[in-house]
């Protein structure tokens, strides 16, 4: 059984990133059957509800108001038009629903809503997820008191090329907004984006953040960047596929419970690419034609990539830590026997 670590230096990732390509995956490989089924993978659905006119200035994004995209700015959509899109959804076979709004902080008077929006989507028998940026203590606490199951808050890349993507909020923002989900035992969705120039230093070094979290992010999305007109990253050099594949490979041996997750960019990569991924210890899917403002993979090549591959969607599962660890793990920190947090470089732990 891998064992789950917590200390990774940048170096041993690098060296995981520099092995033979056949070695990464088959230490890969052996990582991920160890906790998945490798012929089962889950699928979400990911919903803008709130579009546009974000005031940061992340340099990858279309919903940045610091850039002209053509995006069409809306606001918040109804209750009746969120429930909606998730029966969609869940017709169409997500067991996941994740709601993102283009905010860099929700105002206190959006919280009831998106409190009311929560409890609606659990209704229907799906887990929830939301990503609305940063969060004070007592908006963690209302999502957790609504019964939120995940939140999506990427580190995006590594602390040494962040200012060179994102200058409105620090590293140490994000980082203080997963310490608080952790404290209100929300489970985390945290990953980032490949391809924004970064090198594969940097790549090693966005890994090892993420695997330092303790424990690890039960989700962790990697994200392929999608250029788009008019944003300042619109004409990157394309990331070579299997570099992708080897990070995805490095994510699963690094934290071997999470689950990893293909997100934005899958609409340009190839089945063989998709499959090279799945192998590499991939276990999630977005499904659905749109990730909040971008095109995503269609429905149709998912299915028929799934049947050819001997593929089947998965029901909800509770990714990183076992569930009755991670009862353990939150009960400690509240008690307060695990209180004592160690910060250095941006990094922390919580154990």
């Amino acid at each position: 059984m891998a064992e789950l670590r917590y200390d990774w230096t940048v170096e041993e990732v690098e060296a995981l990133l520099d092995l033979p390509f056949a070695d990464l995956m088959y230490r890969a490989q052996q990582t991920h059957r160890e906790s998945f089924d490798p012929n089962r993978v889950q699928v979400s659905s990911l919903l803008s509800i709130k579009t546009g006119a974000c005031p940061e200035d992340c340099k990858y994004c279309p919903q940045s108001a610091h850039y002209s995209t053509g995006l069409e700015r809306e606001r918040l959509l109804s209750y009746e038009v969120i429930m909606q899109k998730a029966r969609e959804a869940r017709a169409q076979g997500a067991t996941r629903f994740c709601m993102g709004a283009a905010w860099r902080n929700p105002n206190d008077r959006d919280m009831p809503f998106i409190v009311d929006v929560i409890r609606g989507v659990k209704a229907l028998g799906m887990e929830t997820c939301m990503t609305l940026g940063m969060l004070t203590d007592s908006q963690c606490a209302m999502l957790a008191e609504a019964g939120l199951d995940y939140y999506n808050h990427n580190l995006d890349t590594s602390p040494e090329f962040y200012n060179q993507i994102i200058t409105t909020r620090t590293y140490e923002d994000r980082l203080e907004t997963i310490r608080l989900l952790r404290k209100h035992h929300i489970r985390i969705c945290c990953g980032g984006i490949l391809g924004m120039g970064e090198t594969r230093r940097d790549r090693a070094s966005f890994l090892r953040q993420l695997a330092i979290i303790n424990p690890h992010p039960e989700s962790v999305p990697i994200n392929m960047l999608v250029k788009v007109s008019g944003t300042p990253l619109e004409q990157a050099k394309p990331l070579d596929g299997l570099e992708f594949v080897r990070v995805v490979a490095a994510a699963r041996i690094l934290m071997p419970k999470s689950v990893v997750r293909l997100s934005a960019g899958r609409e340009q990569m190839t089945d063989e690419l998709h499959a090279l991924c799945f192998l590499a210890g991939a276990s999630s899917i977005f499904y659905g034609t749109k990730l909040l403002t971008t095109k995503n993979a269609e429905q149709r090549r998912d299915d028929e990539l799934f049947e050819r591959l001997g593929i089947s969607a998965t029901e909800n599962q509770t990714a990183g830590t076992d569930e009755e660890d991670l009862k353990i793990i939150f009960r400690k920190i509240h008690e307060g026997a695990h209180n004592d947090q160690e910060e250095h470089h941006g990094c922390f732990r919580l154990e």
